[in-house]
Order: structure tokens, then C-alpha cells, then sequence
């Protein structure tokens, strides 16, 4: 059950940092709202995950996966493309949280 908030936790994340932008600066209410809700719950679901998994691996899975499901939103929904260094940087990213998931003794809970 752990991953499955981990997961939830990382999918609010991606949805408030992304009603942010919409906010514009906290002028729109709906997107202001969805901010605050999302962030919320995605800070109560890391504090169940953490529970049961150490805050440093906790906190790579929630980062690094929230860092490219941020960027492929940013794409699609605001028309953002990253350059390859940023492609770069983000398979790296990717790669480190595979490494941690496949090799760590830490994270197998």
C-alpha cells in the first residue's frame, strides 16, 4: 500500500504544480483552489509513505518522478518543450529512481 501513496502523492503534486501555473499568481479561484487541495492531500499521502519508507528514498521517488511528470505536462498542456540537455537530465533522473527501486535494499518494503 505504501507505493500506491507514493503514486497517489506524486499524482496530486503534479496536479497542483500544474494549477499553479494556471492560477496566474493566485488571481483565478478554481486553479488557486486545486493548488491547495492537491498540495494538500499530496503532503498527507507523503506522510503516510513515510511510515514505511526512509524520507530520503521517500523523497527521490516524489521529486524525481514529479520532475517528469511536471515536464511531459508542460508539453502537452502548455506547450513547453524542453531542449536535450533537459531530455538529458530528465533520463537521468529516471535513472536514478530505477537504480534506488532495482538495487537499494532500503526501498524493497
Amino acid at each position: 500500500m505504501t507505493y500506491v501513496y507514493l503514486a497517489l502523492a506524486i499524482v496530486a503534486e503534479v496536479i497542483a504544480t500544474s494549477a499553479l501555473k494556471a492560477s496566474d499568481s493566485f488571481t483565478r479561484l478554481w486553479p488557486s483552489v486545486t493548488v491547495v487541495v492537491g498540495y494538500g492531500l499530496a503532503f498527507y499521502l507523503l506522510a503516510l509513505v513515510l511510515r514505511s519508507l526512509p524520507v530520503g528514498i521517500a523523497y527521490a521517488f516524489w521529486a524525481g518522478l514529479g520532475i517528469v511528470l511536471v515536464t511531459l505536462v508542460g508539453l502537452l498542456v502548455y506547450g513547453e518543450r524542453p531542449d536535450l540537455p533537459a531530455l538529458l537530465g530528465l533520463a537521468m533522473i529516471i535513472g536514478g529512481v530505477v537504480v534506488i527501486q532495482v538495487f537499494s535494499s532500503v526501498s524493497a518494503h
